[in-house]
């Protein structure tokens, strides 16, 4: 298919029940990736799928989203059908951190005629292909002579910088070292991985290593993502279609501003001649450290997602590390161009809800669901997960549904279930059986089924067996023209 598609093959946070974390397959006119790799690839694709996998795009870290790297890494590496290596897209920041993280389990394996135990590197099972610029300026270990090693921060040319424009900060309890860095705009210390957008020639170089393929681009996108660990956006262009994976990360307005214009006093424990000389410190870099964003940077932050389609992390409450779902309305996401994912295993929601097995395409800069052969407008008015299950309702004054807000969150309750607060309205419920909206059901013994011959099927229960009837899909009645 052209165009831009997205297979949802995990949307779920490392906390649910449902267990299949966070994963999509991309289809990039014929090119085939992987965003991600939380969700259970060999279940969901199998060994077969996997080989037409041109590489793996990974936004962070965390293990709801690489949990599957190594078993990625050591099945193109060794299965008999594979024998290549696993092309990897991310950044810079984002590959140290997963091949530090990988090492023990990739680092160490038998010769090929299995006599001998023997160190293999990382690049022996990955094809690393860097998306955004490189950083100008890395902490190194350098020999001092006598067998004694240092820390220093180095140009790419091995030169060292002085510690009146640089330092390291090494935290005592963690042993990291991290780089605190003069800004002379600002005459301030900050820390420049968070401080500088990539766009920066103060702190990165001036390629930004956008990957182009066959009538498509991949571009790293980090002025908005605010995770903590080392996270990268990912943008995806190819004609007219632009989509934006955003990741895990804080999209909050107010605090970007917050970050850029808060100048923060330094907590220094030392003289300031003894500070200004330091090259290396041993303490907590947030002492020294006197502003956390630069303008630049929030300005590039707030046009990002402008014209693109975005499938945006949420949470439902107050997150120091996720979007909460209470604070769209703060963000610069918009809801008719926006897919939200990694919410909680039961959650209402006004915006269009990602969910695992579905699959959409990107028509300019919208969502579309691909259903069998066609293409349907996400056009509901709500969209509700519960027990593994997904619904959408319409709006309708005699809907036998209210959806009542509690704490900024959305509640839904059937007629028969006491509603504690006012309901804000009505909807008729359906449940989403393979892309066909059905009328939801109350009847603890009742439950819908998708047939081999691609029909849907009510089944009854009754205490001597059961009774099927085959329905009819509602969607089609429901699918109002896009505006």
């Amino acid at each position: 298919m052209d165009g831009i598609t997205v297979q949802v093959l995990g949307d779920h946070g490392p906390f649910s029940r449902a267990g299949k974390s966070v994963g999509y397959r991309l289809c990039i006119g014929q090119s085939i990736f992987l965003l991600d790799c939380g969700a259970p690839l060999f279940q969901q694709i199998g060994g077969h799928g996997l080989q037409e996998i041109k590489g793996l795009i990974l936004t962070h870290c965390h293990d709801d989203h690489k949990r599957w790297f190594t078993d990625l890494a050591l099945f193109f590496r060794y299965a008999p059908d594979m024998r290549r290596k696993l092309r990897l897209f991310t950044t810079e920041a984002v590959q140290r951190k997963l091949k530090a993280a990988s090492m023990p389990v990739l680092g160490t394996g038998l010769s090929d005629d299995a006599t001998t135990v023997t160190d293999v590197a990382f690049e022996d099972f990955i094809d690393y292909r860097m998306i955004g610029p490189k950083a100008r300026y890395r902490i190194v270990k350098r020999e001092e002579g006598g067998g004694k090693y240092a820390l220093a921060v180095v140009d790419r040319q091995g030169n060292v910088l002085p510690p009146y424009a640089v330092k390291i900060v090494i935290h005592p309890a963690t042993g990291k070292p991290r780089m605190l860095f003069k800004d002379p705009d600002y005459g301030e210390w900050v820390e420049p991985a968070s401080f500088y957008p990539f766009s920066s020639a103060r702190f990165y170089e001036e390629d930004k290593n956008i990957y182009e393929g066959d009538g498509y681009k991949l571009e790293a996108v980090t002025a908005p993502e605010w995770h903590g660990v080392a996270c990268t956006g990912v943008k995806i262009r190819r004609g007219q279609e632009t989509l934006i994976f955003s990741s895990d990360t804080v999209h909050d307005k107010r605090l970007w501003q917050r970050l850029c214009a808060e100048k923060r006093p330094q907590r220094l424990r030392m003289s300031e001649t003894e500070f200004e000389a330091a090259p290396v410190i041993h303490g907590d870099i947030n002492d020294y450290i006197e502003r956390i964003w630069s303008k630049e940077r929030y300005t590039e932050a707030i046009s990002a997602f402008a014209n693109a389609a975005v499938i945006h992390d949420i949470t439902a409450g107050p997150s120091v590390v996720h979007t909460s779902y209470q604070n769209l309305d703060n963000t610069t996401l918009r809801k008719g161009r926006t897919l939200l994912a990694h919410c909680p295993d039961r959650f209402t929601s006004e915006w269009p809800l990602c969910n695992a097995g579905k699959t959409y395409r990107v028509e300019g800069s919208r969502f579309q669901e691909v259903v069998g052969d066609r293409c349907c407008p996400l056009n509901a008015d709500l969209y509700h997960k519960k027990e593994g299950k997904f619904f959408v309702g319409y709006k309708s004054d005699k809907g036998n549904y209210s959806v009542c807000r509690q704490k900024g969150l959305l509640n839904l309750s059937p007629d028969h279930e006491a509603v504690a607060d006012i309901a804000l309205y009505r909807v008729d419920l359906y449940e989403d059986v393979g892309g066909g909206y059905f009328p939801a059901l109350n009847e603890p013994n009742a439950l819908y089924l998708k047939r081999g011959d691609g029909k849907v099927e009510l089944l009854t229960f009754y205490d001597r067996g059961s009774r099927g009837k085959i329905v009819t899909d509602q969607r089609k009645c429901l699918i109002e023209p896009l505006e």
